[in-house]
């Protein structure tokens, strides 16, 4: 039986009074659950508070300051901050496999942990939204896309199309979370028509997250780099292997940390996606590398930049050949038959997916599009320390959600809140 489910509510007594399970005193016991911990809990917020705190820092001063603290041009007009954009699309994107086998195909023992998925999906998507206002420059900027006061250019314009489904999927996902946590707070069975509906959208809204995020790049034609027809599966085929891999860290670290009960089970399912989304992956680059080489062209300069340097401009080679062997190693990792009883190479193993394919994606994908320019100008770019400590702090601040939101679903589903309130 799922977590999420649960006995019909017991009808208020004088010890049970009906104010105790309202939505506003909800609210505030999840207030209490996400501030309420260990030492070891105090440490790791305190930590990533102090990580956000000094990304916006940084971001104060890139807005006093313009994006010339930046060290983006020009010629390179998308950095840091869109790069890791792209990689938390795919993240949010990611946390479906964990949806697809507990709504699809039934899989309990996936259904009592696929809400961590879910939170996952609402961190990545606030750390999406983040980045595009760090790349905005300026704030106020948005007003542009706010229908009836700007111009949302919709349906033509590929960013309005990014803005939507990011957006609705954020919402997709709070809905889900929010409304079976609170049917399990009261002790009541959630009905299947506020829930089932949404869930199966939004198994199709994350595929449509990243299609149109990939779309976003290979409809501009005057970047031959992302002109490639296997963009958007490539991202998709990315995305199914980051997601998972942070998840698996995740269900370990919860396993090991908390009272909450996680078999085997789950953690096995997710690695045998990333057995052959990983694979996938390396065939899709494999094709990209062959067509790019063989055939030359407009398309094979940024390849070559990228892989081997230009005119003596190589900035990107040691990112680029550190992913490709990050993500064979993640590879053989993940092959290792008993891989799953192996805790430290299961770790590692996530930990090199993880960060070979936010290299693959991001300083592998955004910037050489815009190397060589589109005069043919070899002008290179690297982080200035402002983005870096932006980027850092953003990454701090969705992993202070993430953690946030698992304090207060865990003891939810565990019926250890209620049983504070009784």
């Amino acid at each position: 039986m799922s977590v999420i489910s649960a006995e019909p509510e017991a009808a208020p007594t004088a010890e049970r009074p009906q104010h105790w399970v309202s939505y506003p005193y909800f609210l505030w016991r999840s207030i209490v659950l996400a501030t309420d911990g260990s030492l070891m809990f105090y440490a790791w917020m305190t930590m990533l508070t102090a990580v956000a705190l000094v990304g916006a820092n940084a971001w104060a001063h890139q807005v006093v300051e313009g994006m010339g603290v930046t060290h983006m041009s020009d010629h390179v007009s998308w950095g840091l901050y869109i790069a890791n954009f792209t990689f938390a699309v795919g993240l949010a994107a990611g946390g479906v496999m964990m949806v697809i086998p507990a709504y699809l195909y039934h899989d309990e023992d996936m259904h009592k942990v696929v809400i961590v998925g879910e939170l996952l999906a609402i961190a990545a998507i606030v750390m999406c939204l983040m980045f595009v206002v760090a790349d905005l420059g300026r704030p106020d900027r948005f007003w542009h896309m706010i229908p009836g006061i700007g111009r949302f250019n919709w349906p033509v314009s590929m960013l309005t199309w990014d803005v939507i489904v990011l957006n609705v999927y954020l919402l997709l996902n709070l809905h889900i979370c929010g409304y079976l946590l609170y049917m399990r707070f009261l002790g009541r069975q959630p009905s299947a028509r506020w829930y089932v509906p949404f869930v199966f959208l939004s198994i199709f809204w994350a595929i449509s997250i990243h299609t149109v995020t990939a779309f976003l790049y290979c409809g501009l034609g005057g970047r031959p780099f992302w002109n490639s027809a296997l963009l958007a599966p490539r991202f998709l085929a990315s995305a199914f292997v980051s997601g998972p891999a942070f998840i698996i860290v995740t269900l370990l670290a919860i396993r090991r940390l908390t009272a909450f009960e996680i078999s085997e089970a789950p953690i096995r399912t997710l690695i045998a996606i990333v057995r052959v989304t990983i694979l996938v992956n390396l065939l899709m680059l494999a094709s990209e590398l062959f067509t790019a080489f063989y055939t030359g062209g407009a398309h094979a300069t940024s390849a070559e930049y990228l892989f081997f340097g230009l005119h003596g401009a190589d900035g990107l080679v040691p990112w680029t050949w550190t992913s490709i062997v990050f993500n064979v190693l993640a590879t053989a990792g993940f092959l290792y038959p008993n891989v799953v009883r192996n805790l430290p190479l299961l770790v590692v193993s996530c930990a090199l997916a993880f960060c070979g394919i936010w290299i693959e994606k991001g300083m592998g994908l955004i910037v050489p599009g815009f190397i060589p320019s589109t005069l043919h100008e070899l002008i290179e770019y690297s982080p200035s320390l402002v983005e870096w400590k932006i980027t850092a702090g953003v990454w701090a601040f969705g992993l202070l959600v993430f953690t946030a939101a698992l304090k207060i679903a865990l003891p939810v589903l565990t019926g250890e809140a209620r049983e504070k309130i009784v």
